[in-house]
């Protein structure tokens, strides 16, 4: 069948639905661990979406437009099973799955564990001799800055304590003031005690090697949300390593996915906290583009200080608790006290999560989107003429949003990212502009990496071809202001800006993306919300900087000296629509008409 819209033509099947259809999140696959045992190549030794094995795959056994022996045919969408029961991942996305098969999906208890199986050898899954040192080449061009730049970063020229990652490929001057995975676990940061690693996708020894030599050893707690097959295969890899545990997140609810990026580092001089959008493996640190929160150090309080000692005024030390209280985990009750024996008040952010389950009540403003609009309502400023402000959102996944704005998108998701002030004045049928930055093919072919980039955003033909009224919204990814239009973003952020995109009225770098999983949807004729995943950002506020005025400046990389006011959009503004020959990056479907910057073709079968 052959469906046209604004920005495109594709082919698909006619056939059954497709439970990829549901995914909105980079789902773990299944591959067992007797198959990587008998030396398969083809995929990578941690669990990941099949968006990104494909992309996996391409990078080992590139395609080039000669080879005439590679069908470019799109493989018919087969039905899948409707149940989880013995898959070791959970879909992500919508609500438009059967009540019944939520029902039905066994339930499973949060684990604490220990690895202490018998020392084994560590399974060879990457045996390609050139796949091996390719990814030895990343990783070593992935070195942490100079002692005195990580120095400067933290002692002063970031009032926001926001930073991208480094990007290996791009003008040196670009990752200034950047950081690397091995700048934050430098010692320069602090005399590591122990670390807490929430995340995604997690490949356990490459994690292992970005922390110094003298931290190896140290406890490591990992918070994950893997199941049955790929949650064997995260515990196989940390055999050799007696001081890793881990902690497993519970996601009772069918779809669902821990997509939360966090660090919690104990140190001998106090606590931080580091929010982020990088899955724990080489390629989200390489040539991506990515975003981190660092708090500042947290200094001990003082022995036998209790209540609310420590609070900062956006509440961020009570929030962080909660936030790890939803886990129901008696592993975290020592990462809890740790941080209630710490002074948290010099925070200037404000904590956005979400967590898995049904909320009613005043709990419905506790999580998701509802949070989003009740902290806008309480400590945002009401905008003059505010229908006039557009919104920005920028992701790398979507979720299925339904037949039209008004299901989702444009009702209650932009309620809520609307509020300011006490104002209760509704937008409806999108009078706000919303402008979504997704990458185009051509982003993704000219990007860095080339075609594999795709493997990142895992947008599929399915989900794509039943809401191309949602393609209008469509906006290129575009970052030159910050040297990385071809790194391709597995950063999230929303913002609200004036009409002249020189103000900002509120900034949110989060690992959310664009779906009812992450950010929640509403039943019951509103009075309950309902979230699938678990997911974490940080909320950016004027007012929690000072700022009476109610936005801040829209900065560049190069700001002025009153630098508290400049916000450092990491991508150029205002965002440029879709052209009428431009299409969404969709992972699932042949690239064959024009190679990418390897000169490689994209056939992801």
């Amino acid at each position: 069948m052959l469906h046209e819209g604004a920005h495109g033509k594709w082919t698909i099947s006619s056939s059954d639905e497709s439970a990829e259809e549901n995914s909105d999140s980079e789902k773990p696959s299944t591959s067992s661990l007797s198959d990587a045992a008998r030396g398969r190549t083809s995929e990578p030794q941690y669990p990941c979406s099949e968006a990104r094995k494909a992309a996996y795959k391409r990078k080992a056994s590139p395609l080039k437009l000669t080879d005439e022996s590679v069908s470019t045919e799109i493989p018919p969408a087969v039905k899948q099973r409707t149940s989880q029961e013995g898959l070791g991942w959970c879909l992500s996305s919508s609500d438009e799955e059967p009540e019944d098969q939520q029902k039905h999906t066994p339930k499973e208890t949060v684990k604490e564990e220990k690895y202490d199986a018998p020392k084994e050898q560590p399974l060879n899954l990457c045996k390609d001799d050139k796949l091996l040192e390719n990814l030895k080449a990343e990783e070593h061009n992935d070195i942490p800055s100079e002692a005195q730049d990580t120095w400067d970063l933290l002692n002063g020229g970031n009032p926001f304590r926001f930073f991208l990652t480094k990007v290996s490929g791009i003008e040196p001057s670009y990752n200034s003031g950047a950081l690397h995975i091995k700048d934050i676990l430098s010692p320069l940061f602090g005399t590591l005690i122990s670390s807490a690693q929430f995340n995604y996708c997690i490949d356990v020894g490459w994690l292992v090697r970005q922390y110094p030599q003298e931290f190896r050893k140290k406890p490591l707690l990992i918070v994950h949300g893997e199941k049955r097959e790929s949650k064997a295969e995260l515990l196989a890899q940390a055999r050799p390593y007696e001081n890793i545990s881990f902690c497993q997140a519970k996601l009772d609810i069918a779809f669902g996915t821990h997509h939360t990026k966090m660090m919690l580092l104990l140190y001998e001089e106090g606590l931080r906290v580091v929010i982020h959008t990088s899955n724990l493996i080489a390629e989200d640190w390489h040539q991506k583009t990515q975003g981190i929160w660092l708090s500042p150090l947290y200094p001990r309080l003082p022995k036998g200080t209790t209540g609310s000692a420590g609070e900062s005024e956006t509440n961020f030390k009570s929030d962080l608790i909660s936030y790890l209280m939803a886990y129901n985990s008696p592993i975290l009750k020592e990462w809890i006290d740790l941080i209630q024996e710490h002074d948290l008040s010099e925070t200037r952010v404000y904590l956005l999560g979400s967590t898995p389950g049904r909320y009613q009540g005043s709990d419905k403003e506790k999580w998701g989107h509802l949070r989003l609009r009740k902290l806008l309502k309480e400590h945002a400023l009401s905008i003059p003429a505010q229908e006039s402000w557009p919104l920005v959102g920028q992701f790398s996944s979507i979720g299925s949003m339904g037949a039209d704005g008004s299901k989702w998108l444009c009702s209650e998701f932009q309620e809520s990212l609307v509020a300011a002030g006490r104002s209760v004045t509704p937008f409806l049928k999108c009078d706000v502009p919303f402008h979504l930055v997704y990458p185009t093919v051509n982003n993704v072919r000219q990007s860095l990496e080339g075609y594999p980039a795709g493997g990142s955003l895992p947008y599929s033909i399915q989900t794509a071809q039943k809401q191309l009224w949602l393609h209008s919204y469509f906006h290129k990814w575009s970052a030159e202001v910050s040297g990385r239009t071809r790194a391709i973003p597995h950063i999230k952020t929303y913002m609200r800006l004036s009409p002249d995109f020189q103000k900002i009225a509120w900034f949110l770098v989060t690992s959310a993306n664009l779906s009812k999983a992450a950010w929640g949807a509403l039943e019951k004729n509103g009075s309950q919300l309902m979230i699938r995943s678990y997911e974490l950002g940080v909320l950016f506020l004027p007012s929690a900087f000072g700022l009476d005025k109610g936005y801040f400046h829209a900065g560049g990389r190069k700001l002025p000296e009153s630098k508290d006011s400049y916000f450092p959009v990491p991508y150029d503004l205002p965002p440029e629509q879709y052209g009428s020959k431009d299409q969404p990056w969709i992972w699932n479907i042949p690239y064959t008409d024009a190679p990418d910057t390897h000169g490689n073709m994209w056939v992801p079968s």
